[in-house]
């Protein structure tokens, strides 16, 4: 649906030239609901800029739904950009004009006749649960409400594609996860592909089919929303996802583990290790079962974080593996074949 082929753009400033983008590539595929993620300054903006060609790259291609749009001339641009709705941080809503003229704004300039904008503003405003403050103006509604009336403008021309910039940053948690599900339900009925550009990994965990990475104007990592959040491989998204599924263990907790491990090894003459098991889509009372039964192990689980991301259960296991060293290396093999991130936590062998 949405080729982005090695994208780069770079400002002049006062203090000189400003790498935006280095050479970004992406695939998203028709019907995504996709995450674009990454810290302040990283290049999020420029690259939904770049998307909807409001700033031109300088180098690279942009296609959407086979219609390569870099290039082409402004008059067949103001074309092509009806395919694109655009949804604001800031609304962007015309004070004096009510709901329902704010929705028809983008109908009047495309030219729509007079008789086919009524009836498609009052299907656009049910879609969005607003039917009931048509004749409302920004001034009087709430900022879920206004934001409402944006995705509904933004759907006006039934755009092929959804761009998100931010849209939720300025709403409350409780507004933001309402908004979130209206975008994921009109996705599903109309089949709009929605590109989610955010800093909040709370938005992508909640929404986002699959997710990229941006860091000083480069993609570093992209997949599946559960695997990038099960199994984070680079720093910055490492730091994004701990930041809204930590589950680490406590200094005081691990203090006493180290005592329990210690006094398991002198009274047992086995080895006994902590592991930190990363899961995705994995029943982890099977796993730890058969791992037990297979390797003649005794584990033990400390804490555990279990979240539904997108239909997948991802989280974090502590568990205290107890057993001959020979077993608890041959099972840390098997958990790694099966694609399953283990780390052992302060680890001492028995025979250290």
């Amino acid at each position: 649906m949405i080729h982005i082929e090695n994208i780069h753009k770079t400002y002049v400033t006062p203090r000189g030239r400003f790498d935006a983008l280095r050479g970004i590539s992406l695939e998203i595929g028709k019907g995504e609901i996709f995450g674009v993620i990454g810290p302040s300054g990283a290049g999020k903006s420029t690259l939904v800029q770049c998307i909807n060609l409001l700033e031109q790259p300088d180098q690279g291609a942009i296609t959407i739904g086979g219609q390569v749009l870099t290039g082409l001339p402004e008059s067949q641009l103001r074309q092509q950009r009806r395919r694109i709705g655009m949804v604001f941080q800031g609304f962007n809503l015309l004070a004096r004009r009510t709901v329902a003229g704010n929705v028809a704004l983008p109908l009047e300039i495309a030219g729509v006749p007079a008789s086919e904008i009524g009836p498609r503003v009052a299907r656009l405003l049910d879609l969005v649960g607003l039917a009931h403050l048509h004749d409302r103006y920004p001034a009087q509604i709430s900022g879920g409400q206004k934001q409402r009336v944006g995705i509904a403008r933004a759907l006006a021309n039934d755009p092929d594609v959804l761009l998100s910039d931010e849209a939720t940053s300025a709403l409350d948690p409780e507004t933001t996860a309402t908004i979130l599900t209206l975008l994921r339900e009109i996705n599903r009925k109309t089949g709009v592909t929605i590109v989610m550009i955010t800093h909040q990994m709370e938005v992508v965990r909640q929404v986002c089919d699959r997710v990229a990475v941006i860091d000083k104007g480069h993609i570093v990592e992209s997949g599946p929303t559960a695997r990038v959040f099960a199994a984070p491989e680079h720093d910055i998204t490492r730091a994004m996802v701990s930041a809204v599924t930590a589950s680490e263990l406590t200094d005081e907790t691990l203090a006493t583990l180290r005592d329990r491990l210690g006094q398991a090894r002198a009274e047992s003459g086995q080895d006994a290790r902590l592991w930190k098991l990363g899961l995705s889509g994995q029943d982890s009372g099977a796993l730890l079962s058969d791992l037990s039964r297979q390797f003649d192990l005794r584990l033990s689980l400390v804490q555990a974080r279990i979240e539904d991301i997108q239909g997948v259960a991802v989280g974090t296991l502590f568990v205290v593996a107890q057993g001959a060293a020979e077993r608890i290396e041959a099972a840390q093999i098997a958990v790694r074949q099966k694609n399953i991130v283990l780390e052992e936590v302060n680890h001492e062998s028995a025979t250290a």
